[in-house]
């Protein structure tokens, strides 16, 4: 059986994705795949993503999180890269 590759999702949301739960549903999410990183609100009303982990579970996660949030969600910029696993856990940072 192939190992799965540990990846880096780097997304920007826009949209009203502020003060409606993303950055918290983004964390629980994230736990929920085993995935290491953070979420953040920005200045200018979006908000940016940054996770890692095996490949499959961020395709899953950033589906779930687009499922969840598709009412809000006007663009979402996404870029993937190898990982270097430096994070050891998911966190809100504010």
């Amino acid at each position: 059986m192939e190992k799965a590759e540990h990846k880096t999702l780097h997304a920007f949301f826009s949209g009203v994705v502020q003060g409606v739960g993303f950055r918290f549903t983004s964390r629980d999410l994230a736990r929920r795949y085993k995935l290491r990183g953070w979420v953040r609100n920005l200045a200018d009303g979006r908000v940016e993503l940054l996770a890692q982990g095996h490949e499959p579970n961020l395709e899953h996660f950033f589906k779930d999180l687009q499922q969840e949030f598709r009412s809000h969600i006007a663009k979402s910029i996404v870029d993937y890269a190898d990982s270097s696993d430096t994070f050891k856990g998911f966190e809100i940072r504010f």
